[in-house]
């Protein structure tokens, strides 16, 4: 019998039409999986990600067996395991003597770089699962000083045809509702039930080994209900369409104590390891709003943060790595403080957030951006310390969508790049969006002294310490101006409280 080719299979690419597996023969050809303790703690990653992804990847060897792959599985506890996927590659492709080595594009700059330094001849093919190509993505981007992803993603709806009329249009008249998807969660409205997904023995089998390998990383196994099979991933998406979507686009910015999950799907995870299709996602959200089930707003929303944020953050990642990983635009030093890992602040939007992150390995985007992410923003952390945590605590978090949106999005910290304006707020407008502020121990309305919300001064501080860089910012022009007007007595005491709260994260105290 002939030497095989080998296609490696990274435990974010579980498709069944991935290039790399369509390019070989199951008759004669094999597949590599490898659970690696080099992927494990590069950062603490949450126990339930490591469950996750090594859940997945073993009842995704089982269905390629049944589909009549050779399939060659090193579990992390082997004897043989050299602990990373470069080793493991040279010492299967040298066991197999295998004539040729099929890769797919990796979601991580430094993992591909490590592959592709190992000194084993590899195809690489371009990850076709999403719809924007690398280099489709840097001919676009070509000439501009800035890339604003609306213009991005009107490119992208024009090239799906997703939500179009016939002369090219969009439907509805506007690219962009998102000004309708900024509703607070009203009293009565309640949160459709979540779907959960018992553990199988496989499942099992992976929750004992991460319970003794990883219980020194922050977070709980305990409420593991994650879907780990294509078909448990479609029951998910099944139920957000039924039940979740047509509320999705009025409240997917709200916040509610003891909802972790609200109207959104919990489908990123499985997309991003590739147990769902974002085309297929994107057509059934579309489908949905022509048979009026959905009204635009929750459409148009959803497929935005598909076709829209998704593409354009991988991008740029791809497009600026690895120097963009190092930007710092406003030079922050301070640490992380401890409670990020902890969840022990007596801020409960931040103890709801990040409690919820320890418990489920999820939060929302908005909970991310304007909770978590603003609080970093405000205090003025390191941002490679944010990115690593963002990167460690969530199961969907992956460099390539990760590190732009964090390092971007959150903390400002690529100078504008990627986004127009810093995502800073006050505690008013965590109080708007949510009922976080009601019991909290601090008082919303309220700026300086010790019970003052620590948002509100931190958001006043910031603007203050960064007035030069941003001060040109048109969409800061008239927070500026509010600024102006203050008495210098009010200035100062914001300035001082500031003073205050930062003196205490760098004591080590939480606030």
């Amino acid at each position: 019998m002939s030497a095989p080719r080998l296609a490696l299979v990274l435990g974010d690419q579980l498709s069944f039409d991935l290039p790399s597996l369509l390019a070989l023969d199951p008759q004669c050809d094999a597949v590599l999986l490898a659970e690696v303790a080099a992927e494990t703690d590069y950062v603490p990653h949450h126990p339930q990600k490591i469950a996750l992804i090594f859940s997945a990847m073993r009842h995704f060897a089982e269905a390629l067996r049944k589909r009549g792959w050779q399939v060659h599985y090193v579990k992390l506890d082997d004897a043989q395991n050299s602990g990373s996927l470069p080793g493991e590659l040279q010492r299967w492709a040298a066991q197999l003597q295998a004539v040729e080595v099929h890769i797919t594009e990796c979601g991580e700059w430094r993992l591909e770089d490590e592959l592709k330094r190992c000194g084993v001849p590899i195809t690489w093919h371009a990850d076709s699962r999403f719809i924007c190509a690398r280099g489709e993505f840097a001919r676009w981007a070509e000439g501009r000083k800035q890339l604003r992803m609306e213009f991005f993603y009107r490119e992208m709806r024009r090239k799906t045809g997703l939500l179009m009329n016939g002369d090219g249009t969009p439907v509805g008249g506007a690219w962009n509702f998102d000004a309708e998807n900024r509703k607070a969660l009203p009293k009565q409205i309640k949160a459709p039930m979540t779907a959960r997904f018992p553990a199988d023995g496989i499942t099992q089998e992976v929750l004992a080994l991460v319970a003794e390998r990883f219980s020194h990383h922050y977070g709980s196994l305990a409420s593991f209900d994650y879907p780990v099979t294509h078909a448990e991933a479609e029951a998910l998406w099944q139920h957000f369409l039924d039940f979740a979507l047509p509320a999705f686009g009025d409240y997917q910015d709200a916040m509610a104590v003891g909802e972790p999950f609200l109207f959104h799907a919990r489908i990123s995870a499985a997309l991003n390891i590739g147990l769902l299709d974002v085309r297929r996602l994107c057509a059934d959200v579309e489908a949905a709003y022509w048979r009026g089930h959905v009204p635009l707003n929750a459409a148009e929303g959803f497929i935005r943060q598909l076709l829209g944020w998704r593409e354009y953050v991988r991008g740029i990642y791809w497009m600026h790595m690895p120097e963009y990983a190092e930007r710092n635009a406003f030079g922050n030093t301070r640490p992380l403080p401890e409670f990020y890992w902890t969840g022990k602040t007596r801020m409960k939007c931040m103890s709801q957030a990040i409690g919820q992150t320890l418990e489920h390995a999820y939060a929302h985007h908005i909970q991310r951006l304007m909770v978590t992410g603003n609080f970093a923003l405000l205090a003025g952390i390191e941002p490679s310390q944010v990115c690593d945590w963002y990167l460690a605590v969530y199961m969907d978090a992956f460099d390539w969508v990760e590190l732009p949106n964090t390092l971007g999005m959150v903390m400002h910290a690529d100078g504008g790049y990627l986004g127009s304006k810093p995502y800073c707020a006050s505690g008013q407008y965590i109080k708007r969006m949510s009922n976080y502020c009601g019991d909290c121990a601090y008082k919303v309305t309220e700026s300086v002294g010790e019970q003052a919300c620590p948002f509100n001064a931190l958001y006043w501080h910031f603007l203050m310490r960064h007035r030069e860089q941003l001060t040109g910012n048109h969409r800061l022009g008239m927070i500026y101006r509010g600024l102006d007007k203050m008495t210098e007595a009010k200035q100062q005491g914001l300035w001082q409280r500031g003073e205050q709260l930062l003196a205490r994260l760098d004591a080590g105290e939480a606030l």
